[in-house]
């Protein structure tokens, strides 16, 4: 009996040679009936897994943006800010620190500090006068530096940039400016101040360098294009004089900038708590507190109409969250006494929808009432942005409960993808089952339709040899 060579056992046909059947489309059916209902149980296991944690990860960017919003309320420093206020900025500029008090000043710039400045004699071959050889000493104050002039770089224009460029130079500075009579050396000091004078000696080399020598003397070698001085400022009738025109220790906690003299004019400095930034701080708190409460209940609400919940509707974490942040905002604070014990008393109250808005009027009369009570009720032991804080931190922390539900969502994830390793695994033995059935049936079907074709062609045969014999 005859059998086809090709329908070997293992053998993937695409069309039966004794069926006909497209075996290979068949199999891909049969395959893909069998794992139907697993593929549609792993895409809803995998779809739920991604939704839950992109919930989580919009949880916890809502919970992360309130918790910065809670910093500047955290610290009871934050309540203490003072500003200072200059009657005219022309002639000064002030701020303050915690540590400053409030009140009223009168301050009178009667001069600026101004730093030392000194004028060679010219020289009349300008920038390229030979002036000598050796070594330059430069004091400003009580600080000095050696300047080394050598023979091969002579001039005055080399001396210049000597000065400039020596080690140690961090008190006077060198230039030349150029008039009639020719060039001369510019030499400036540094620092302001009527201590920091500017004297110059040399020594060495072939004593051409004395020239430039300079003791104070008037006369000498230099005029005093500009004398050094020191600030002179009173404040409410006491005189008081700095090197510089930053003044941080006249006044406790504040700083004075002078900017110009107005001898016999006192101009009014103001220091002021610094309300505004507190009532700015407070109103981004209850902003950021509305924006987060809406964001969760984003992820917890339910659409009647569309018949849809939330990615955590109904979810313990979620649900606990918003009852421990909503009490840490809403709940009074123990142990204050007076009219802030709560964020109600001082303008902070809760609106129908749960949101909460700020009435800064009355935030800043509790402010300008008693500022101390309300850092407490915000920044206290047991304070509103204290407990929030602990709130939010157990929350987000690397061991708390959201750190916990990321990981078993990992785990879920890491599940599924075995899942469908082993899926895959199966369904291909099923198919090398179903292929092996298929090309047995092929066979068998082969081998039949060739014993048909033997049998017709012996019957064709007999019916001959039958007729043959009649005729």
């Amino acid at each position: 009996m005859a059998t086809n060579s090709t329908t070997g056992t293992g053998l993937i046909q695409s069309l039966g040679i004794g069926s006909g059947l497209n075996i290979q489309s068949l199999v891909s059916q049969l395959v893909a009936a069998d794992r139907a209902p697993m593929d549609s149980r792993i895409a809803r296991q995998t779809q739920s897994v991604a939704t839950q944690l992109s919930a989580m990860g919009a949880l916890k960017g809502a919970l992360s943006g309130f918790q910065s919003a809670l910093t500047p309320l955290a610290t009871v420093a934050n309540f203490q800010a003072m500003s200072a206020a200059s009657a005219d900025e022309t002639i000064f500029t002030a701020s303050a620190a915690g540590g400053a008090v409030a009140g009223n000043y009168g301050i009178e710039v009667r001069q600026l500090a101004q730093p030392e400045q000194l004028l060679s004699k010219p020289f009349t071959s300008g920038a390229t006068a030979v002036v000598g050889s050796g070594t330059l000493h430069i004091t400003v104050g009580s600080a000095g530096f050696d300047v080394a002039i050598a023979a091969t770089a002579n001039k005055l224009a080399d001396v210049r940039d000597a000065i400039n460029g020596a080690s140690g130079n961090t008190g006077a500075r060198a230039t030349l400016v150029y008039g009639v009579g020719g060039a001369q050396l510019v030499l400036t000091s540094a620092q302001t101040g009527a201590v920091n004078t500017i004297r110059v000696s040399s020594s060495g080399g072939d004593g051409g360098l004395a020239q430039l020598n300079y003791d104070g003397t008037a006369g000498g070698n230099y005029t005093e294009a500009q004398k050094p001085q020191d600030a002179i400022a009173v404040i409410s009738g006491v005189e008081t004089h700095s090197a510089g025109n930053v003044l941080d220790k006249a006044i406790d906690g504040v700083t004075l900038n002078l900017k110009s003299a107005k001898p016999g004019t006192a101009v009014g400095l103001s220091i002021s708590n610094d309300q505004s930034t507190v009532i700015a701080n407070v109103q981004k708190l209850v902003t950021a507190y509305n924006t987060m409460q809406g964001q969760l209940h984003a992820l917890g609400s339910y659409d009647a109409a569309a018949k849809k919940g939330g990615p955590l509707l109904g979810d313990f974490l979620l649900d606990s969250a918003e009852f421990q942040l909503t009490r840490g905002m809403t709940d009074q604070v123990a142990g204050l006494g007076g009219g802030s014990s709560s964020l109600a008393a001082v303008g902070i109250t809760t609106n129908s929808d749960g949101s909460m808005s700020v009435d800064s009027t009355k935030l800043q009369a509790a402010l300008t009432a008693d500022s101390g009570s309300v850092a407490r009720l915000f920044s206290g032991t047991n304070g509103v942005a204290t407990r929030l804080g602990t709130v939010l931190g157990n929350m987000l922390a690397s061991g708390g409960a959201i750190a916990a539900r990321d990981a078993n969502l990992t785990t879920s994830q890491k599940d599924i993808a075995d899942q469908t390793a082993r899926l895959d695994a199966q369904m291909g033995l099923v198919q090398q089952r179903y292929l092996a059935q298929f090309n047995a049936l092929d066979q068998l079907m082969a081998q039949l339709q060739s014993t048909s074709n033997y049998l017709t062609q012996q019957l064709t045969n007999t019916a001959k040899i039958g007729n043959g014999s009649t005729g």
